[in-house]
């Protein structure tokens, strides 16, 4: 760990499945499991967490980003749209396309009246590509577009009051904030929350804690980073992985944090300098660290389709 604090845990390693790019990791309150996903492998887990045993849930599934579905199941995103799974089967399509837009999905979160936020990637650093748009699923199924003009769409996340939303474009190197509309399911008033810094990882994945804290993990960066509600850095927790890909929070008292990292080197021209894509530890192990500091709850999702 880097900045203030002694005394402070150490990472454990939960799961070592050489995942070529660990994601989304997900608690699952009711059941006292986590979940995650391995978006380029093709693999879905799961974790009980009090018996400390975990296994491979689904295999040949493209997830990039998922939230629980208050019907049961979950709603995923990938490359082709966004969907219903029940966690066994074959996915059920919800949206493909938005306002003529195509769905090419990544990472998403619940919100508090049971819609799903997630944002489109098109990124290629070798062509010209469209920019992404921040979506919103209504618990109807419909998709619409709530912003636009991003890179590489990444890690989402809602204050504790759900007033503020945050979004990361991760090859702008900048967190967003937004003020929300929960009853609209609108955001608005959109701010640089964060610019992150040349010289240091690219955020990725996101979440907030009980007291307002966001939290971003950092790819190329070898770390999770905790910023104060005005953006400034609190603490920085190293890991061993410098693809450092997502975080969440979870356990009986929501004080575990569960990290994801990415074994399949991906260098990018957002590379900080100095940074070697050939050589050294990338990822591929879920980690753990218990620092005693609360998350927050996920939402979950309330979607049905018409069919």
């Amino acid at each position: 760990m880097s900045g203030e604090g002694t005394n402070v845990p150490e990472l454990s390693v939960v799961a070592d499945y050489g995942d070529l790019c660990g994601e989304s990791p997900l608690w699952d309150a009711k059941h006292s499991r986590l979940h995650w996903t391995d978006c380029v492998g093709l693999k879905f887990y799961c974790c009980d967490w009090p018996a400390r045993t975990h296994r491979v849930v689904k295999e040949g599934l493209e997830i990039c980003g998922c939230a629980l579905n208050q019907a049961g199941g979950f709603v995923i995103t990938n490359t082709s749209g966004i969907w219903l799974w029940d966690g066994e089967g074959s996915p059920r399509l919800v949206a493909a396309q938005a306002d003529g837009s195509k769905l090419q999905m990544n990472d998403c979160v619940a919100d508090p009246q049971g819609r799903l936020l997630a944002g489109s990637v098109f990124y290629n650093p070798s062509d010209k590509y469209p920019l992404g748009k921040l979506i919103c699923v209504d618990t109807d199924g419909t998709a619409r577009i709530i912003d636009e003009g991003f890179h590489l769409s990444n890690g989402l996340g809602f204050s504790p009051d759900c007033r503020t939303l945050y979004f990361t474009d991760s090859v702008a190197r900048t967190i967003f904030a937004y003020d929300y509309d929960v009853a609209a399911g609108v955001g608005r008033n959109r701010r640089v929350f964060k610019k992150v810094a040349a010289t240091s990882g690219i955020p990725d994945g996101l979440t907030v804690d009980a007291e307002g804290f966001v939290w971003s993990a950092e790819w190329y960066g070898s770390c999770v980073v905790r910023y104060d509600p005005d953006g400034k850095i609190e603490r920085r927790i190293d890991t061993p992985a410098k693809q450092t890909s997502s975080l969440a929070f979870g356990g009986p008292e929501l004080t575990d944090m569960f990290i994801t990292s990415a074994g399949k080197s991906d260098p990018m021209p957002e590379m900080p300098p100095g940074y070697d894509p050939d050589s050294g530890y990338f990822g591929g192990k879920l980690f753990h660290i218990n620092l005693g500091i609360q998350g927050k709850p996920e939402f979950v999702c309330n979607i049905r389709t018409k069919s």
